[in-house]
Formats: structure tokens, C-alpha cells, sequence
């Protein structure tokens, strides 16, 4: 069921919610930048953001089917661990920090909503397309008469149960986040549509390990056929560029794939070493999306005997490639397709090389742009 991949935390499913006591019980003391403080009854102010709230057209889908939302960030706001110093969280989770993201959306379709969770869609993303895990908090404690773990901007409480035709609502989720970095992107995807992107702040979050666009760094790479030894390359990216669904109109695609757009990733290799390689380097080559998507290169298989003309956007991409072996202290510039969802772009791109015997090296990783 497409409701069970939002994280949810409760009843030990993630994490579950101490209600045992009233509201704000257990406090450890006041904190800097979030948390509840001993004996306080309401949360303490987490640190606002400044965050796109332009209104965008979007689709929900739920079990009725797909519906029709106008939807926008209102707040973004980024809390500190100890908000959830009384909630059991997974270990993935814990060292996370939380952000509270509220949004509002309009249902403009003829039907109502039951039981929207159009919040569940969104997530807050750093720079090189690293996703957040969108979490809810279930109360345990059927008696209690109030949430227990009292979490700013509301993050603990249900959204409505339904939205009629022309309603709106405004809800939090609670998106947890990689310490240590500065979110870029808030960014809404459902199955029913396009990618909906937002900045946060500039949009460029923070660097991190990433290097800059058209960088060289150096890597290696195996070559099958001198028994898995590797061999020194220099890589440098060229080009990060969207292409259209028509260069590819002599290859078989599926009916999502006919949704998505091309994007056209140019990285240059240079053969440092003594021996010769077999070009296959773009193997190693990765995409991660600023809406949080991780991508591989497309495998085409192409079913045209005869050229009609709206391929020719890929050949141009795919250059030329040497039918033998890249040669000591030679280039060679080898082009990958990659497919995002309309209104999605590439953040990071990556490459992974490997040390012999099938061992990987540490992958390289640039921004996109």
C-alpha cells in the first residue's frame, strides 16, 4: 500500500510518543534553538527559515484516486534534537535534526478529500539532493487527553479528516534531517504529477563534501581485461544539460518514462596509467535530483532499424566512443541519460571508480551546477 513508504513513527512502528505524563513532563531544562523546557506547557521556538512559498498547481493521490491541490510552503523551521528528547526513534534517526515544515493546500478538484496526506509528499533536501525522512508521531496513550510531546508549529497533530471541493487546510510535517547541513530545497512529488521544487534561502544549502562544478579529481578505474588491475583517471564533468523526450523517440520507453525529461550528464576521462582501458567508465557515473531522487544511467535498447531523425538529440550526446581500449595520456568524453520527473533538475552528480578486483573507491561527487 503507497501510505506504508511515509515514514511513521508510533506503537514502535519508528517511534513512539511518551504520553505517560502531561504535557511538557520530563524536561531536562531549557535549551538553545528548540526542545521543550522543564515545566513549560508550550515548546520552545525553533528557528524559522526563510523558504519560497510561491502557490503551485499539484495533484494528490489517494485511494479514490488522483486529485487536484494548490499547495505552497508557509514555514519552514529547524528545531534541535532535544524536541524529541522523550520520543523513541530508530537508529537511522537519532543525531538527525528535525524540521518543522508547515504547508497549506486548497483542494480545487469537484470531490472531497478523505483522509488527505498531501504533507507526507513533501521533504526538505541539502544541496547534493540528500532527501529528509518525512516522520508522524501517533500518540500511544489512547487516555491522554493531550499530546504528550508537544513539538512546535503543531508537528504532532493529525491533519484533518477531510477537505471539501474549494476547502483549505494548513498542516506541519515533521521532516527529519542530516545534522551538520544546511537544507537547499523543499520539494513535493506525487506519482500523479510533476515535481514541485522551493528554495530554502538562496537554494544552495551548504557544500559539504561536494566539489564544484567542472572540477577535475582524480579516481581509477578497472579494466576487465588485465585481470581487474586498476588503472589512475582523471575525471572532469562538462555539461549538465535537460534534453527532450524526442531524442530518444527511437528507443522503447515506459509509459512513465514518456513523463520525464532527459538530462544529458558530459563527463571528460583521461587515462593516467600505463595501460589501456575499456571505455566503460560511465558506469560509475550517478545523478541525485534536487527533490531528493537518486538516478542511474538509462539503459536504452534501441528498436529502430531505420534512423527517423528524433533520436539524433542522444547521438549527439553519446559522442564518440573508441571501438578498442582508451590509450595512455588520452581523453575521452563519454555522455549518460538520466530521466527526472518534469520540474525536477540534477543537484549532485557523482562517480565511482574501482580499485581492482571489483573493490570500489570512494566516489567522487560535484554539484550540478
Amino acid at each position: 500500500m503507497r501510505r506504508m513508504t511515509r515514514g511513521l513513527a508510533g506503537f514502535g512502528v519508528l517511534a513512539s510518543v511518551v504520553t505517560g505524563c502531561a504535557s511538557g513532563a520530563g524536561g531536562s531544562g531549557g535549551d538553545s534553538g528548540g526542545g521543550t523546557g522543564k515545566g513549560a506547557d508550550k515548546p520552545a521556538a525553533a528557528e524559522a527559515l526563510r523558504v519560497e512559498s510561491t502557490v503551485r498547481q499539484a495533484t494528490w493521490t489517494g485511494q479514490s484516486g488522483t486529485h487536484q491541490l494548490k499547495i505552497a510552503p508557509e514555514r519552514l523551521a529547524r528545531g534541535t534534537a532535544a524536541d524529541l528528547e522523550h520520543v523513541q526513534l530508530d537508529d537511522d534517526l537519532k543525531g538527525m535534526v528535525p524540521y518543522y515544515l508547515t504547508v497549506r493546500y486548497t483542494n480545487t478538484g469537484s470531490t472531497g478529500l478523505s483522509r488527505p496526506d498531501p504533507e507526507s509528499q513533501f521533504t526538505v533536501a541539502l544541496a547534493d539532493g540528500t532527501p529528509g525522512r518525512a516522520i508522524s508521531l501517533w500518540n500511544s496513550n489512547p487516555l491522554a487527553t493531550a499530546s504528550g510531546s508537544s513539538l512546535p508549529d503543531g508537528c504532532d497533530k493529525a491533519g484533518p479528516a477531510s477537505v471539501a471541493s474549494g476547502g483549505s487546510a494548513t498542516v506541519c510535517q515533521l521532516v527529519m534531517v542530516p545534522k551538520g547541513h544546511e537544507a537547499a530545497t523543499v520539494a513535493y512529488s506525487d506519482e500523479g504529477g510533476d515535481t514541485l521544487l522551493w528554495k530554502v534561502g538562496d537554494g544552495k544549502g551548504d557544500d559539504g563534501d561536494l566539489l564544484p562544478p567542472g572540477t577535475t579529481a582524480d579516481s581509477s578505474s578497472e579494466d576487465v581485461t588485465t585481470k581487474g588491475e586498476a588503472v589512475p583517471i582523471r575525471v572532469t564533468p562538462k555539461s549538465v544539460r535537460a534534453g527532450s523526450l524526442a531524442d530518444l523517440g527511437d528507443y522503447e520507453l515506459s509509459d512513465t518514462q514518456q513523463k520525464m525529461v532527459p538530462w544529458y550528464v558530459t563527463i571528460e576521462y583521461r587515462n593516467t596509467g600505463k595501460r589501456k582501458l575499456l571505455p566503460v567508465m560511465d558506469d560509475g557515473v550517478g545523478v541525485r535530483s534536487a527533490g531528493g531522487r537518486d538516478v542511474q544511467p538509462l539503459s536504452l535498447l534501441d528498436l529502430s532499424f531505420s534512423r527517423t531523425g528524433e533520436g539524433e538529440g542522444i547521438d549527439k550526446c553519446r559522442g564518440s566512443v573508441p571501438n578498442t581500449r582508451l590509450q595512455p595520456n588520452s581523453t575521452l568524453a563519454l555522455c549518460t541519460i538520466h530521466l527526472l520527473p518534469k520540474g525536477d533538475r540534477p543537484a549532485m552528480v557523482s562517480f565511482e571508480g574501482q580499485a581492482g578486483e571489483g573493490k570500489k573507491v570512494k566516489p567522487l561527487v560535484w554539484r550540478a551546477s
